[in-house]
């Protein structure tokens, strides 16, 4: 067991203790969890949060809060030791460590498609790409988790296609891997009593529901009844104390109801307590560009998400408007990278590029591969770290990386060059560069660069 590791009767201890008097024992909860960290790696958010608890009407207080009094005991113990020691506080020095020793990137999380089979098509979805008949193993889903703790990445997120179609094989693989933290994105039509009895069983798996915000949007992209499913699934899961988020997808025509206070208050009625926010991308032959938001658009997200973190009792993020709080691009295995279900190893989820396939190599090898070597010489791609994507906002960086490394497109029924996918992209970033020069010299922001102990590039 590793030094910075507490045992699971002391951890069993610490939360049967806060669940009993939380005002009382949060305190010293974080007074264990900041000494058993002893290279002071998360240091800012004790410092944070310690602030915030001695304030009852700060958000992250009523977050915290509301986790240990709506999840399950067991399922907060199991994510405390998996998220919150292993993925949260070894997983960066180990990481450290074997970035200096094989001079590449090290994930903190992988992304994987377990299918690229779906019970729905999506307008816009880029996974639906991939055709119906293509998996990964069960076997090699394994053998990626192995490989990764080995260098230090606990945190595993499942996507497709629609990975609760491969439901058994996951929850197997979350009673295999205790130490680690699954989440799934999921349509959440295939969510019943049996598998949620199942997630609060292994403790260590989540799920974040896709949703578009109002039901007529969502079952205009998703299909009729989609969103009624989303919500029972909710109800489900929230019964049953076990953690559950959303994800959703903002475009140019959703953003009104998406971004609205309603939708975030329906979420944490509902039980949600994180959010993950993501802009549409024009991948695929059936793109629309149409759908991208503008410029203002991104900005008024910027400025949303920002206000709710202040306001709302939820986890917020931003994935492209938070590159301030991890210096620029997460991708290429800076942070995660993504695998998908033909086994192409992919520096992104939406950039669909790849050297090498995790059939036939090690999961080292593949981020040793030319494309994922490139990002790790280049990252970060902007100094305004509010433009932190080679694709959607330094389109130039990822027809460069790909030419130079010699990757081929991934997508299996119409691929497409990376300058035939940027094409689609360059007039946004060009608008989208101005908009955020504003925003990031703007003397009223307050930026967050430099506030945490992160790595970029083997420092």
């Amino acid at each position: 067991m590793k030094d910075n590791i507490i045992s699971r009767t002391v951890v069993r201890k610490m939360i049967q203790s806060v669940i009993k008097d939380p005002d009382k024992n949060i305190p010293k909860m974080l007074s264990m969890l900041e000494a058993a960290d002893r290279k002071h790696v998360n240091q800012v958010v004790y410092d944070n949060l310690r602030k915030g608890f001695e304030d009852p009407n700060n958000n992250w207080n009523i977050l915290v809060h509301n986790l240990i009094k709506n999840v399950d005991p067991e399922v907060l113990e199991s994510m405390t030791m998996s998220l919150g020691f292993h993925s949260a506080m070894a997983s960066m020095n180990e990481r450290m460590e074997n970035v200096r020793k094989y001079h590449c990137n090290i994930p903190w999380a992988v992304l994987m498609d377990p299918t690229a089979a779906c019970n729905l098509r999506c307008t816009g979805c880029w996974a639906a790409e991939y055709g119906k008949n293509t998996f990964l193993s069960y076997e090699t889903l394994d053998r990626i988790i192995n490989e990764g703790t080995a260098l230090g990445t606990y945190t595993y997120i499942f996507s497709g296609g629609e990975p609760t179609m491969r439901k058994k094989d996951l929850i197997k693989l979350a009673e295999s891997h205790p130490d680690c933290a699954f989440l799934a994105f999921t349509n959440g039509t295939l969510v019943d009593e049996e598998f949620a009895d199942e997630l609060k069983r292994v403790g260590n798996f989540a799920l974040a529901f896709s949703i578009e915000g109002s039901e007529a949007d969502t079952d205009f992209r998703r299909g009729e009844g989609t969103y009624q499913a989303v919500i029972r699934a909710m109800d489900i899961l929230k019964k049953k104390g076990i953690i559950f988020g959303f994800s959703a997808c903002y475009t140019s025509k959703n953003l009104g109801t998406i971004g609205s206070d309603e939708f975030i208050d329906l979420m944490i009625d509902k039980g949600a307590l994180f959010g993950w926010y993501f802009t549409y991308i024009p991948v695929g032959r059936d793109a629309v560009p149409e759908l991208m938001a503008t410029a203002e658009q991104r900005a008024e997200m910027y400025h949303t998400i920002r206000r709710w973190r202040e306001t709302k009792p939820c986890f917020l993020l931003d994935f492209w408007n938070d590159g301030e709080y991890v210096n620029g691009c997460i991708a290429g295995g800076r942070h995660y990278l993504h695998i998908n279900a033909n086994g192409d190893v992919e520096p992104c989820a939406f950039i669909h590029y790849s050297n090498v396939n995790i059939n036939e190599c090690s999961f080292l090898e593949a981020l040793q591969s030319p494309l994922f070597m490139e990002y790790h010489k280049n990252q970060p791609f902007n100094e305004n770290y509010l433009r932190p994507c080679p694709m959607l906002d330094n389109p130039e960086k990822l027809r460069m990386m790909v030419k130079k490394s010699g990757a081929h497109s991934t997508d299996l029924l119409a691929p497409e060059s990376a300058e035939e996918l940027t094409a689609k992209t360059d007039p946004v970033a060009e608008k989208w560069a101005v908009k955020a020069e504003e925003l990031w010299n703007d003397p009223n922001e307050v930026r967050h660069i430099g506030k945490q102990k992160l790595y970029t590039q083997g420092q």
